[in-house]
Parts: structure tokens; sequence; C-alpha cells
């Protein structure tokens, strides 16, 4: 039986604009202001084409990440993907070494400042300036992830103005004799730089670990991240265009300020100086989006009881603030007693196994058939894309050498004795991969259906979903005496026959059935029953209401035996086409998660008609009543027919309130003086309407 219930998210606070600048700010940092030296030393003029085939193995993973964070707006990211796709056991890995491998992203840019400073202060200690912006940005990440967002957004904008001044500046001063035998390293060298590079654009993935804080992620989710990533390629193209038709090959070849050096001939000192200051925004703004990341992982793997309950508290302000001191602690502790540049590069091969991993976990939520399993964006060419991606990442992994793999399976190790001596006995869940394999009937975790169905609710509503049209329609019951609930679909069931071509009976059975398996969700005196079938030609709800109470009879789905009666107040029927499940659970969320809400039950008991029942049922946002006054701004409503009221395509008049007659109109029906017009619409529009007819 499904339970409605709460959970305490996080705050959603991250607009468009914040998911841009946090995925844009997590890739253009050492990829552009260290490696391009680096690169030219190994391909030579070619490294432009280097950055350019490094996008190959990243864009199949960013495609499955967009995809696996819409359906499952998380925090913890690829932790919580490959949790509930592979099972506790891979999420353990891909949880502790992705957190692992963003703590070593930050503390190699927080070193990394180091370079670009020593031009100009030779003895300066990097060390206590490491730790401090370490301190710094943790004490930020406290008062909440809008907070750091707004610092990314202005670091972010700063550090594009001032590499697009360079990009233009730089091309009024390309040498063209420089690109001259541009094959010249040889194409075994041209895709060895590529494995060498590719690590500058992993960043704009990180952001899946922020999704459950992003408003809209369906939306929003996506557009940044594929926003953030053409920005990068743009500029890495650009600019290695730049520094390879500024710089000649023996200055730029082994260079590790070759940004500031290319500034330096294009503009003289002043250039130097502000492409130092670029990057200095740049390592800064990938320290800052790195802890905001990396501090999601072990809040997220403490919900499911991987890690210890200390790291899901928040504080006052909404921020796991146990998991950001553990993590910026960390940082500290790495940058005291190790090299972060080495084992930062060491983790490169693990980071590409979890890309593997995440292609492979797309594959088997699609193939689960779980219908709750609802991304908002879906990944084109499904599943060669996700083939492509682990073949590549494997291929890329080989060309490492031994000491990322080394390092890359103490990683592996580390998690797995940390699953098999503290997390298993704790964890009682299975990843979808068991409803591949119906024969494994027990192992099949149940809940994983339940708790995707909870995010859908949370979700919401997508913008064309039908919803308000169904409910405005919907028709209407009111009994005033006990019934029983046989007796309510009786009468719901000879309703339906006259709207779908099913005979009454075998509605009245499919009600009937999903009750007896357990399929009708009941709670807080709520029943919804519900089915599918494909002779169903559009969603159509029942609302049903008795103040005396209608029995149901709860039935254990496993030993179909009575297991409890309760007394319903509110029941809504939904029947929906079969061909679109994912639209029903959705609607299905919407009316629970309203039910849920406290204000519901009081509006919908002491509704005094039909539409006062159907508004109960509506958010106050969703919906408009203005009544046609004369000698009020409505007075222009009068008069003229639906078709010709002048409301925006956006809005629609649902029902009309007449002479205690309630009306639902066509485009031909005429609107009077006096009448009372409820208005179904975005909330946006609405809002402007309700602006401009003045009302409060």
């Amino acid at each position: 039986m499904l339970k409605i219930k709460r959970t305490k998210t996080l705050k959603k606070e991250l607009k468009f604009i914040d998911v841009f600048a946090i995925a844009a700010g997590t890739t253009l940092s050492a990829g552009f202001f260290l490696l391009p030296g680096i690169a030219a030393q190994q391909a030579g003029t070619a490294m432009i084409l280097a950055y350019v085939l490094a996008t190959l193995p990243l864009i199949p993973a960013m495609f499955s990440i967009v995809e696996l964070a819409t359906a499952m707006p998380r925090a913890g990211g690829v932790y919580f993907f490959l949790d509930r796709s592979l099972g506790p056991l891979f999420g353990t890995i891909g949880g502790i070494g992705t957190w692992a491998a963003l703590v070593l992203k930050v503390t190699f840019a927080l070193v990394g400042m180091g370079a670009y400073i020593s031009l100009f202060f030779e003895d300066v200690q990097i060390l206590p300036i490491a730790i401090g912006f370490a301190i710094l940005l943790g004490a930020l990440n406290l008062y909440g992830s809008k907070k750091s967002g707004n610092l990314q957004v202005g670091l972010v904008a700063l550090l594009l103005i001032l590499l697009s001044i360079f990009i233009a500046g730089g091309f009024t001063e390309l040498h063209y004799e420089h690109f001259n035998n541009f094959f010249g390293a040889g194409f075994s060298n041209i895709l060895a730089t590529a494995g060498l590079v590719y690590i500058s654009y992993v960043g704009v993935t990180k952001i899946a670990s922020l999704s459950e804080e992003i408003e809209n992620p369906e939306k929003n989710l996506p557009r940044g991240v594929f926003a953030a990533l053409g920005t990068a390629i743009l500029i890495y193209i650009l600019g290695t265009t730049v520094m390879v038709g500024v710089l000649p090959m023996n200055e730029l070849a082994g260079n590790l300020t070759p940004v500031a050096s290319a500034g330096k001939k294009i503009f003289g000192p002043v250039g130097e100086i502000l492409l130092v200051l670029a990057a200095l925004l740049a390592f800064l703004s990938v320290a800052n989006a790195g802890t905001l990341s990396a501090s999601r992982y072990p809040l997220a793997m403490s919900r499911d009881h991987i890690t210890p309950d200390v790291f899901k508290k928040l504080n006052k302000k909404g921020t796991p603030a146990v998991a950001i001191i553990f993590t910026v602690a960390t940082i500290v502790l790495i940058l005291i007693l190790f090299d972060p540049v080495k084992i930062a590069k060491l983790a490169s091969a693990f980071q590409l196994l979890m890309f593997s991993f995440v292609c492979l976990a797309v594959i088997v939520m699609r193939e689960s058939k779980i219908e709750s399993y609802d991304p908002g964006y879906k990944s084109p060419l499904y599943p060669w894309m996700q083939i492509f991606g682990i073949a590549a990442a494997f291929f890329l992994i080989g060309e490492m050498g031994s000491m990322p793999l080394i390092f890359s399976t103490g990683l592996i190790l580390f998690s797995l004795l940390w699953y098999f001596f503290y997390a298993k006995e704790r964890v009682v869940r299975a990843g979808a991969i068991y409803h591949i394999f119906e024969r494994l009937g027990r192992n099949r975790y149940e809940a994983l259906d339940s708790e995707l169905r909870g995010i859908l609710k949370e979700k919401g509503l997508r913008k064309n979903d039908p919803f308000d049209q169904v409910v405005m329609r919907a028709k209407v019951f009111d009994f005033d005496k006990t019934m029983e609930f046989e007796e309510v679909v009786n009468y719901v069931s000879e309703w339906l026959s006259k709207v779908i071509p099913l005979p009454a009976e075998k509605i009245k059975e499919q009600f009937l059935e999903g009750t007896r398996v357990g399929a009708t969700p009941v709670a807080r005196q709520v029943a919804l029953p519900h089915f599918r079938l494909d002779v169903v030609p559009q969603t159509e709800l029942t609302i049903v209401r008795c103040k005396p109470g209608v029995k149901i009879t709860l039935i254990d789905p496993l030993t179909h035996e009575p297991e409890e009666e309760q007394i319903v107040h509110a029941l809504f029927f939904l029947v929906s086409p079969e061909n679109n499940p994912t639209q029903h659970l959705r609607m299905l969320a919407q009316i629970a998660g309203r039910v849920e809400d406290d204000t519901f039950v009081p509006e919908f008991k002491n509704a005094a008609n039909e539409i006062e029942l159907k508004k109960a049922l509506l958010h106050d946002d969703r919906f408009l009543s203005l009544v046609v006054t004369k000698g009020a701004p409505t007075e222009i409503f009068a008069g003229k027919t639906v078709a010709t009221s002048g409301l925006s395509s956006g809005c629609l008049i649902a029902l009309i309130a007449r002479a205690n007659k309630t009306i639902v109109p066509n485009g031909k029906t005429k609107i009077l003086e006096g009448d009372k017009l409820t208005i179904i619409g975005e909330p946006g529009l609405l809002k402007k309407l309700k602006e401009k007819y003045e009302l409060k």
C-alpha cells in the first residue's frame, strides 16, 4: 500500500543561471589555465584538436547524467543514481570514490592558484592561503546553496568577461605560420593528449549532485548543463587557438601559465595581470562549486545508512552542516599532508570508470520498465550512446598507465571494505537491475518504485499535463449517508461508462481489482482508486465527497486477505490511456501532494458546491475566479462568447456559475453579467490577469 509521507529535502534555491555558473565554473579552470602548455608539449599545434576529441567520451556520460538527474533529482548525484540502479554496493563505490575525486579536485584548484600567484609574488606561501580559502568557502556553504550560487554567478560572469577580452584581442594578433605542420606530432600523440585533457570537461557533470536544490530541475538542469558545456567547448577551442597563434611553440610547450604569457604578448603587462586575475577567479570558482557538490555525497549516503546518521543533519539554513565541515576538514588535511596535484591526476581513471557506470545505469533503469522512472529529459540515440560511452571510458582508462589504475583500485577496495563491514547490515535496498530479472522476485526492491513515485510528487506536473482541465470537467458525487466502497464504485462506474467505451461492470472490476492488489493509495481519509486501459481515449476524473464516510477494506497484497478497514471522506477515481503511464502517475502524485497539504481537508469538507470542491483540489495559483460586474474592469466580458473573451491562449474559462447552476462552457457560450468565471492556466498568466482586473 502506497503511503503518503513527508520527507525532509534540501531547499530548492538554484535557478538556471546558478546551474550554468556552477557547471561552467567547474570546467574552466586547470584545463584552460594549466594544461594547454603540457598538452602542447605532447601534441604540438594539434593540441587544439585534442581538446575537441576529449569531449567524445564525456558526451554520453553527460546525456546519461542529465537523464538520471531529471528522473531522480536527489542530493548525491552519481551515488544516488548508481545505488538506485545497480544497488547499494555500486552506490557505495560511486559515492565514496566520487566524493574523494571531488575533494582532490578542490585541493588541486586551491594549490593551482600558486603557479599564477608566483608570477608576481615569488616568495608567497600558497599553503596558508589555500587553507584559508578552503575554510572561507566552507563557511559560505554553511549559509546555503543560494549564497554559494550567488558567489559562483559573480565569479563566472567576471571570468567569462575577461576570457572574452583575451580571445577577441588574441585573434587580432595571430601568427598563422604557427599552425604549420598541424599533425606533426602524430595521431597517436594527439589521442594520448585527448586522454590527458578530457579531465578539463568533467566538472560540467558535477551539478547533478545538487539536483535536489534546483528549481524545476527538468527544465533548468538540462539547459544549464548544455549551455555550460557549449560555452566551455567554445572557449577551449578559441582560447587554445589564441595560445598557439600568439606564442611560439618553444614558449608554449611546458608553460604552466600559458594564458598569462599569451595575455602579456597581446596586451602587455596589463594583460598579464588581468589573465592572472582570470585564473584566480577560475580556480576559486572550481573550489567553491566542488565544495558545494562534494558535501552532498556524505548527506545522500547518510540518508541511506551507508554513512553515519550525523551527516544528514541540516542546520537552520537548511544545509548539511556536518557533511560540509567534514568535507572541508578533509580538504585541509590533504593540503597539509599530501601533494594534491599528483593525487588529483591519479583520480582521473576513477572518474572515467564512474562515467561508464552512469551509462550502464541508464540502460538498467530503462530496461527495468519501472513506470515511475520518468526523466524530464531522455538521452538521444539510446542505447548506442550509452554503449559508446562505456567502451570509450574503458579505452581511455587503458591508455592512462598503471598508477591511475592502482589508485582507482585502492578507492574501490576501500569502498568494498566499508560496505561489507559497515553498511551492508544497515541497508535493505536493492537496485533497479532486479526489476529486469523478474525471476529474482525475492530480491526485487519494490520500495524503489514507491520512492520514485514520491519523487514524481515532489517534481510536480509538466507544462503539457492537462491536470487542471481534467479536474474542471470531472463529474462530482456528493453523498450524505454512510456508504460501502463497492456501492460508491457502482455509481462511478455507471457514470464513466458514458464517457469511455467500456461497460460499467468492466470499469467496476478494474477499480475493485486495484484495491484487492493493494494499488489504491489511502491516506488522510482520502482514497485514490485508479487504472489505465488502452480503450480510454483521454484522462477522466470522478470526485466523490461523503461527509458521513465511505468504508473501504484494505487488502494485504501478499496474502490477499483483509488487512484493515478505514473510513474515507474523499475519493478521486482516475482513469487514463494505457500509453502514457508516467503522466498518469504524475496526476496521481499531484492529487497526493494536494491531499498532504494541511489546507486540503477543511477546504474540501466545507466546500459549498461543485466549483468549490474542484478548487479545493487545485492549488490557489492554478485558477482564478472573476465575477462579471457592471462598473468593474470585468464588465468587458459581458455579452461576449468564451471564444471572443480576449483571454490569452494560455488561459481557459473552465466553469461558469450562473443562478445556482454550474455550466461547463464551450466556445459559443455567451457570458452574462453576474456570471462567476473560473479560469485555469499557467500561474504566471493568471497573476497578470489578477493584476489587470484589480483583484486582491
